[in-house]
C-alpha cells in the first residue's frame, strides 16, 4: 500500500499494546494513515503508571504504521483532559478519532466526554449508561432483564465478606466486579482472575483483595467446565444512530495462561451463531448503546447455553481478527463519523484464523481435535493472519524483536500452560 500523506482524520490511540497495533493496522490497511499511539510519561513514577504503562509495548515498537508519543500525566484523572487537549492542538484541520485499550481509560474518556468532544470524535457511550453496565454486578442485572445467561454468581463486599456463607460448589471463580479500579490496586499474588478449589484459598484471596486499595465489590461465580475452545468473544460496532452495524463472533482456541493476562484470547477462529447475535443486538439497541463493544462468554456444554462473563466498552486484544476476516473494524467508525455513510447490518460469516502465538505452540496447546484440524485447514487455504507479522510493516529491527518475542511466548507457555 502506498502511504497517503493527507487524510481528513487522524486516529489517536491510548496505550501501545496488541489492541493498539490491531487498530493501527486496520487504519493503515483501509486508508494508508499512520495512527498516533500515546502512553503516559514515566515522569510521574507511581504504582498506577507502572501498571498502566509509560513505555512503548512490543506490539507497536519499530513500526512504520504508528507514531509514538509519551504524554505527561496522561494517566492522572486530574490532568487527563489537559493532557489530551495538548495532543489535539498539535493537529489542525483534521478530525481526531480517540480510542482507548483498557477499562481504566474508557472510564476516563466517558467521564470527561463533554470536555473532550470539543477536540475528538468519541465513539463511546455516555456516563449514565456506563454506570448501568460497566461493573460485572450491574451488567448481570441487565442480563436478568434481557434473559441473557451468565454463571451462578455471588457478590461480596468489604463489609460482608467475613460473614457471608459461600453457597457455590467448588471450584469457583473470583474476580473483581470493577475491572478499572482493580487494575490500579496491588497485592501479593494478584491475578486477573482466580480459579479457587477450596474454602481456605477462597478466604485468603478475598481477604488479600479487600486488604488492598480495591474498594468495589467482588464476584464469585461457579466455574463453567471446558477448555479454552469453549470460550467465545463477540465484537460489535454500534453506529451513532444506535443501531448495530457489525457483529463478529470468535471461537477462542488459546487464552493467555499467565496470571496477569489470563482470559485474553491469543488465537481465534471466526464463528457464527445468528440466534446469539440477534439477542445481543436487541440488548444493545434497546439500552441505547453506541460505539464498540466486546463480550466474553463461555459455551456451557452442560446445557448448551452461552454464559456471559462481561461486556467491555471498547475493542479488545484480539479485535484485529474481525478486520482479518474481511470486515475492517476501524473502517466502520470512519465511515460513520467522518464520511457519514449509511451502514448496513452485517453478521460476519467468513472463515478466518487469527493468532498471536507461534504455530508450533498453537497446535501443541489446542485440545479440541476438530478445531485443531480446522485451524490447519484455514492456514493451508491462506485464511490465516499473524497478529504482529505484517509484511508492509517489517524491517530488520522489528523482525528481530518479533523473533525474540516468539521465544518469550514459547517460554511463557512452557511455564504457565497446563
Amino acid at each position: 500500500m502506498t502511504l497517503k500523506t493527507e487524510q481528513a482524520f487522524q486516529p489517536i490511540i491510548i496505550q501501545s499494546g496488541q489492541n493498539a497495533y490491531g487498530m493501527a493496522r486496520s487504519f493503515y490497511e483501509a486508508y494508508g494513515v499512520r495512527s498516533l499511539v500515546l502512553e503516559p510519561s514515566r515522569k510521574k513514577r507511581n504504582i498506577q503508571t507502572f501498571i498502566l504503562g509509560g513505555s512503548q509495548a512490543i506490539a507497536t515498537k519499530n513500526s512504520r504504521i504508528v507514531d509514538f508519543q509519551q504524554v505527561d500525566y496522561l494517566d492522572d484523572p486530574n490532568y487527563f483532559v489537559h493532557a489530551l487537549t495538548g495532543v489535539a492542538k498539535q493537529y489542525k484541520n483534521k478530525k481526531l478519532l480517540l480510542f482507548v485499550c483498557d477499562c481504566y481509560y474508557v472510564e476516563l474518556v466517558i467521564k470527561n466526554k463533554q470536555a473532550l468532544e470539543n477536540y475528538f470524535i468519541l465513539p463511546y457511550i455516555d456516563e449514565s449508561l456506563m454506570n448501568q453496565i460497566q461493573t460485572k454486578e450491574n451488567f448481570y442485572k441487565k442480563c436478568d432483564l434481557y434473559n441473557l445467561k451468565y454463571p451462578r454468581t455471588m457478590v461480596l463486599t468489604n463489609k460482608n465478606y467475613e460473614t457471608t456463607a459461600i453457597s457455590l460448589a467448588y471450584p469457583i471463580i473470583i474476580k473483581a466486579s470493577n475491572s478499572a479500579e482493580y487494575k490500579n490496586c496491588s497485592f501479593l499474588g494478584k491475578q486477573k482472575i482466580f480459579l479457587v478449589h477450596n474454602e481456605e484459598d477462597q478466604k485468603r484471596i478475598v481477604k488479600s483483595i479487600f486488604s488492598s486499595t480495591y474498594n468495589d465489590h467482588l464476584i464469585l461465580q461457579e466455574y463453567i467446565p471446558g477448555d479454552d475452545t469453549t470460550i467465545r468473544v463477540l465484537y460489535v460496532y454500534v453506529g451513532k444512530d444506535k443501531k448495530v452495524k457489525l457483529m463478529c463472533l470468535g471461537n477462542t482456541l488459546i487464552e493467555d495462561p499467565s496470571p496477569h493476562h489470563i482470559g485474553n484470547s491469543l488465537a481465534v477462529v471466526t464463528d457464527y451463531d445468528k440466534q446469539l447475535m440477534d439477542k445481543i443486538r436487541f440488548f444493545l439497541e434497546d439500552i441505547g448503546y453506541t460505539g464498540y463493544a466486546n463480550f466474553d462468554m463461555k459455551l456451557d456444554v452442560r446445557d448448551g447455553e452461552y454464559k456471559l462473563f462481561e461486556i467491555n466498552l471498547r475493542t479488545g486484544t484480539s479485535s484485529y481478527y474481525v478486520t482479518a476476516s474481511g470486515h475492517n473494524l476501524m473502517k466502520y467508525v470512519v465511515d460513520d463519523y467522518v464520511f457519514g455513510e449509511n451502514l448496513e447490518l452485517t453478521y460476519v460469516q467468513a472463515e478466518h484464523l487469527w493468532s498471536l502465538i507461534p504455530k508450533k505452540v498453537l497446535f501443541k496447546c489446542i485440545v479440541n481435535k476438530p478445531l485443531k484440524a480446522e485451524a490447519k485447514r484455514l492456514i493451508k487455504q491462506g485464511k490465516y493472519t499473524d497478529a504482529l507479522y505484517f509484511k508492509e510493516d517489517m524491517n530488520i529491527k522489528r523482525w528481530s524483536m518479533l523473533k525474540a518475542y516468539n521465544l518469550y511466548l514459547k517460554i511463557k507457555f512452557k511455564k504457565y500452560y497446563k
